[in-house]
């Protein structure tokens, strides 16, 4: 190398470092600054357009994040990595084929790398392709068993496919590795009954060390907060979800605004009128949509029907959702906004089910009939009423104190981010209530309403009744649907593989006094909330 280019070199090798270093801290501005610095000398630089699409991933940049890894792929076609960011970029936007297409590029170049593996698992992972990300993750670990991050992935793997006994395992390990990992002492506790209080102590001493990150205190007090609830120590189990969801709270940012502008635009836009003034669907009848409010259910209902021989469990696909996306050309990161069902209120219904159709195709199995388990697609169920009018679609109720509770006691990734305030979660149940009392009077007979309770308690007849609504002949395996060995991708993953039972029941009765902001909201809404 001539004698100049080494302090050329040199600089350039210096600057990539400290950039990936700024961005690992979350300082996306001096890691964008280096950006800047090495791209100005060397502007077919690899690693530093790399470097721009992760940086604009972090602040929230897709279309710069798909420009960068782009033109990664042009300088460097055989760049797995940057191949798996635009398959998850395409994802996000219902660009279906485009993703499908770049996922099959990651493969092909990935080899045996494990952060590659690992990230493309991660992709499979939220295209609902679990056999795949399985075999991603196993690759990943089977070349670097000492990288806590993917054991933890294929951990939860394992759980989804209902191997809770091999997940507990390799969640131990991980915290043998890394005695403080929150994730993995969050995911331990979901995995397995608490018998005694070791766990649990062993996490409040972790709480203790000075400088834990709000995030990371959100993990350690559900956990607590799950084992002490195993253990039917009410008041410090509730104390725990509390602690647990201000802390969760400090790290998100839910925009109530937003989501009641939202709601408004539904009702008022989304009426009878419109709906009969628009064209033909897609006539397919094999979708069914079991929605509603995340832990009311949804689970317990989706595993009674695909229990039955001729229907698939897809698991919860956003891929109605990013087909609206896709058709209305919408691109802002908000999953749902006023201005997203404003850009697709006026789609042609048959383009919205035949590209939801063709996005589920290798997720929906080989049977006649298949289930997609996304609570929030009950914001759409007009739109789905008119893009697949031969679908089923099926909403869960629940008790609103315990459909509250069960929410705000979970810690979920990035979705319902209104479930860590109690009042928050109160006025958007109630919001909720009224969008599916509005849908109930201009849809009515359109679809079923099932009671959580009601087939908690006496599981045969409700599930006749179901299995009548969805016109599928009876079979006798639907009252086994716990002997399932099906992955699920749901925070109820654990409790699924166990028969129906009633103990969920008023559980919020447990914690009355410590529920007061959520019950007064409620009653403020004018929900009765049962017998307090």
């Amino acid at each position: 190398m001539p004698e100049q280019q080494i302090p050329r070199q040199a600089f350039l090798q210096q600057t990539l470092q400290r950039g990936f270093a700024a961005l690992s801290r979350g300082n996306t501005g001096e890691a964008s600054k280096c950006c800047q610095a090495v791209l100005k000398v060397q502007p077919d630089l690899v690693p530093g357009h790399f470097l721009v699409g992760l940086v604009a991933l972090e602040a929230q940049q897709p279309k710069v994040a798909f420009s960068a890894f782009n033109s990664v792929v042009k300088l460097q076609p055989e760049h797995p990595a940057a191949w798996a960011h635009i398959a998850k970029l395409y994802m996000r936007d219902g660009h279906f084929n485009g993703a499908d297409d770049a996922l099959q590029k990651a493969q092909a170049s990935a080899g045996k790398d494990p952060a590659v593996n690992d990230l493309i698992g991660t992709i499979y992972s939220f295209m609902g392709y679990y056999d795949d990300a399985n075999r991603c993750f196993r690759t990943a670990i089977e070349n670097d068993r000492n990288n806590p991050a993917y054991l933890l992935n294929y951990a939860n793997n394992l759980v989804y496919h209902g191997d809770t006994a091999a997940a507990g395992e390799v969640l131990e390990e991980i915290i043998g590795l890394q005695p403080d990992s929150p994730q993995a002492h969050w995911a331990l506790s979901g995995s397995r009954k608490a018998k005694d209080e070791d766990h649990i102590q062993a996490m409040h001493e972790l709480l203790q060390r000075p400088g834990t990150h709000p995030r990371a205190q959100a993990f350690y007090y559900y956990a607590i907060g799950k084992e002490q609830e195993d253990l039917q120590h009410w008041g410090q189990a509730g104390d725990a979800f509390i602690q647990g969801a201000a802390a969760r709270r400090k790290t998100v940012e839910f925009d109530e605004a937003a989501e009641v502008e939202t709601f408004n635009f539904l009702k008022e836009n989304l009426t009878r009128d419109w709906f009969d003034d628009q064209g033909e669907g897609n006539p397919d009848d094999s979708p069914i949509f079991v929605l509603g409010q995340p832990r009311t259910g949804t689970t317990l209902v989706e595993r009674i029907i695909t229990s039955h021989s001729q229907v698939h469990s897809a698991g919860e696909l956003q891929q109605f959702s990013l087909a609206l996306r896709r058709l209305a050309g919408y691109t802002d990161p908000k999953r749902f906004s006023a201005q997203l069902f404003a850009q697709a209120r006026d789609l042609d219904p048959a383009k919205i089910g035949g590209l939801y159709l063709q996005s589920v195709s290798k997720v929906r199995g080989d049977k006649a009939r298949f289930v997609d388990k996304l609570p929030q697609n009950y914001m759409m169920i007009p739109l789905i009423l008119k893009a697949l009018p031969n679908a089923k679609i099926v909403h869960l109720t629940r008790n609103p104190m315990d459909a509250c509770f069960a929410s705000f006691k979970q810690l979920f990734a990035d979705a319902y981010l209104h479930s860590y305030d109690q009042r928050e979660m109160a006025r958007h149940h109630a919001r909720y209530r009224d969008l599916m009392q509005t849908w109930r009077e201009r849809f009515p007979g359109q679809f079923f309403d099932i009671s959580y309770e009601e087939t908690a308690r006496d599981l045969e007849p409700n599930a006749r009744a179901l299995l009548e609504f969805l016109e599928l002949p009876w079979e006798n395996a639907c009252l086994e649907f716990h002997k399932q060995d099906k992955a699920v991708s749901t925070a109820s993953a654990v409790q699924v593989r166990e028969p129906a039972h009633t103990r969920s029941i008023g559980r919020w009765k447990n914690y009355a006094e410590q529920l007061k902001p959520m019950q007064e909201e409620l009653i403020a809404k004018g929900i009765e909330i049962g017998d307090a």
